[in-house]
């Protein structure tokens, strides 16, 4: 006989009940690991980070160099007369001292003076790239590798007028440092500038591209600066600017500071620019410079207007010299250049740039408008005359004085807010001169030489040299809105 069994009947309502549970569990469960799941991938996002900078250093420090400058500075007794005004902003970490702003009598005294900077090697063979403020009137240069090799360089080539220099080391086989391509630097892009802070070396710090094609702002005659947040001091000097791919993007050469100390905005030479620069320097020991022969200027928005163009395009002939490349090829004053050899021109810092770097005897086609249509020429770079600038080394009193100085253009005048003035402009100071330890910098404009106006490089010349070899020279100068007089003691 079969016993009855018990009916089971299937509840989807039941089923349902647990399967809310279920879900809410579930749920409860991926709430609760949801802060510590993002948490892990921050992290393991930072340490992604953090291994991307340690490659790059591991992979750019070996080509990297310390080096350390010995030279001896005469100087002279110097007495100044003037009152504070504002501090120096620009400065090259190279560590030299501020200029002082009060009253003050100098001895004349023999200095061993020992400074450093940071350089790195483009070429197996020993060449290695700085900056000029580095090494210029340097009696001793020696470079110390990572390995900690060390080495008597030979300054192979210096161009003030961009602050580039080469010096050269008896080696083989060095790690060099590849070269990126500044022109595809973006605003916003990683950076890490390498060097010897305080000599502290192979020091690297991260930031981001500020800008690009930072011009007008006094530190050297053609500037074309990136502008960067990564932390830079003194003894940053010539350290190469890398992007992530480990290559140099530019060269460390100037802070933007009221302390002497990083304070977050920094610039450095393209690396485009430099390699130019570097590549003349090795090959023949100097730079020459392409020539127009014209005088020009930033268009602004009521020029821009009159012209019929947008703000930022293009610049304007304001003068056309006798006999020059661009007279030659028919451009004439009033004409706005609008493309140089097939580029866009927007700003006169970037174009001077570009001429000057032209190989003398090259053919460019330049577009113009004229009359409010395009005009298409062939010019012929001419080679950058010396005959705008004045040399330190012309006499004994200029060579003593130690400066460099060219004549107030209506591009000068407008840079550096000498509108209406007149005289001519120091383009470059000798380290350890009279001139650097009187104070006296690049933008400087010079009115007078001992009570006489001076409009001409010429003028410049033969006030100084008219004065007595042991005699002073008394100078009005201006700078930014002030004018002061300075008496120099040639010695």
């Amino acid at each position: 006989m079969m016993l009855p069994t018990k009916q089971r009947h299937f509840s989807w309502e039941g089923w349902m009940r647990n399967l809310v549970v279920i879900v809410a569990a579930i749920g409860l469960l991926t709430a609760l690991a949801a802060p510590a799941m993002a948490q892990d991938k921050a992290i393991e996002s930072l340490k992604q980070t953090g291994r991307a900078f340690a490659s790059v250093a591991k992979k750019v420090s070996p080509a990297v160099v310390f080096i350390q400058v010995e030279k001896s500075i005469h100087s002279q007794p110097v007495q100044e007369f003037f009152p504070p005004f504002g501090d120096d902003f620009f400065r090259r970490f190279f560590g030299e001292p501020m200029p002082r702003r009060h009253p003050q009598f100098r001895q004349p005294r023999q200095q061993h003076v020992v400074a450093q900077g940071s350089g790195f090697i483009i070429s197996a063979d020993g060449y290695i790239m700085t900056n000029n403020h580095v090494v210029a009137g340097a009696d001793k240069v020696t470079v110390k590798l990572e390995d900690g090799r060390k080495f008597t360089a030979k300054v192979v080539g210096t161009d003030p007028h961009s602050d580039v220099a080469v010096v050269k080391i008896k080696a083989q086989n060095l790690p060099v440092l590849a070269m990126g391509d500044s022109d595809k630097l973006e605003v916003g892009e990683w950076v890490i500038a390498v060097g010897n802070p305080f000599g502290l070396s192979h020091t690297i710090t991260a930031g981001i591209v500020s800008a690009k094609g930072r011009s007008s702002i006094g530190i050297t005659d053609y500037e074309n600066f990136i502008q960067t947040d990564a932390a830079i001091n003194p003894g940053n000097s010539g350290g190469p600017l890398v992007n992530l791919d480990g290559r140099a993007v530019g060269i460390n050469t100037a802070i933007y500071s009221r302390s002497g100390g990083y304070m977050g905005i920094g610039f450095a030479i393209p690396i485009n620019m430099a390699r130019a620069i570097a590549n003349q320097l090795i090959k023949h020991g100097s730079v020459t410079r392409g020539y127009l022969g014209i005088a020009i200027q930033d268009l602004n928005s009521d020029l821009a207007k009159s012209f019929g163009l947008a703000p930022d395009k293009g610049v304007l002939i304001a003068q056309v010299t006798k006999g020059s490349p661009a007279q030659k090829a028919g451009l004439k004053r009033g004409d706005v250049i609008i493309a140089f050899d097939g580029q866009p021109v927007t700003k006169v810092g970037p174009f001077r740039n570009r001429v000057s770097l032209k190989t003398p005897g090259s053919r460019v086609k330049i577009v113009v408008l004229r009359d409010g249509k395009q005009k298409t020429l062939t010019v012929t770079i001419g080679k950058l005359p010396e005959n705008g600038l004045l040399a330190s080394s012309s006499s004994e009193q200029l060579k003593k004085l130690g400066l460099t100085v060219q004549a107030l253009t209506p591009d000068l005048a407008k840079q550096f807010g000498y509108e209406g003035d007149s005289g001519v402009v120091i383009t470059q100071v000798d380290p350890g001169s009279i001139a650097a330890l009187a104070g006296l910098k690049p933008g400087i404009l010079i009115q007078e030489v001992n009570r006489r106006p001076v409009k001409t490089t010429e003028d410049f010349k033969k006030a100084v040299e008219k004065t007595p070899p042991h005699g002073t020279i008394l100078m009005l100068i201006k700078e930014g809105q002030y004018s002061r007089y300075l008496a120099l003691q040639l010695g």
